[in-house]
């Protein structure tokens, strides 16, 4: 059985609504995090699918999480060898490294629901699923859009939100794996980031009550989609 690891930067940033596609492609699905002993060396080329999951620190924060190295040095390995990858906010940011890509604080923190606007690129990728889906954003980061990849789509001030190189490589700065966790009650916790974006604890939690069902049902659309265009030799 093909095996797809998901990993994870806290606890309470995992697979979410990704898992039920992953698990309906075909793999057996495990889980390995930052803080795991193992996750220095663990052999970034061996899973058949690696899902890079979001966090709340910056991949320019190196002296503070040693381990970021080595997660940009195993998945710029992992890419050059086509091994399919996906990543999710800080997963993005983490892939885009891995690019030689600049990642830095970007002009204002997007929290809440907005939908994408997809490229004519994106309109003819999986992400076909998300058009006009109010998606979760969590973030205040971004990057450049690394050289050879192909933009998907953008937020009114966020010029990269999404890129993809080939059929292996798909990065996604918002969260459509999100609208229907539990642990989205942990991510509201964070009252102070939430309010600097202009947003409150109790209208985004309104808001995932009343959008999250129909996020999570476009981005596990996409996935499934984006899984099943693999080429035959990643079998």
């Amino acid at each position: 059985m093909k095996r797809a690891l998901i990993v994870r930067h806290t606890p309470f940033e995992g697979a979410a609504g990704f898992r039920l596609p992953i698990e309906q492609a075909g793999y057996e699905f495990s889980r390995i995090n930052v803080s795991d002993p193992g996750f220095t060396r663990f052999d970034w080329m061996e899973p058949d699918l690696v899902v890079v999951m979001g966090g709340p620190m910056g991949v320019y924060e190196r002296a503070t999480y040693p381990w970021i190295d080595g997660e940009v040095v195993g998945l710029a390995m992992r890419i050059a060898a086509r091994r399919p990858t996906v990543g999710v906010c800080l997963g993005s940011q983490m892939i885009a490294a891995a690019l030689g890509a600049r990642v830095y604080p970007g002009p204002v923190k997007e929290v809440g629901f907005a939908p994408v606007q997809l490229s004519e690129a994106g309109l003819n990728s999986p992400l076909r699923h998300l058009a006009d889906v109010p998606l979760l954003h969590w973030h205040g980061d971004t990057f450049d859009l690394p050289e050879g990849a192909e933009l998907l789509a953008a937020t009114h001030n966020y010029a990269s939100q999404a890129f993809r190189i080939g059929d292996h490589l798909l990065a996604l700065q918002f969260h459509p794996e999100m609208g229907e966790d539990p642990r989205i009650a942990e991510w509201l916790e964070n009252e102070d980031y939430i309010l600097a974006a202009g947003n409150d604890p109790a209208t985004l939690r309104a808001d995932h009550d009343r959008l999250g069902p129909a996020a999570v049902a476009a981005g596990r659309a996409m996935l499934a989609e984006w899984l099943s265009n693999l080429p035959d030799y990643y079998d």
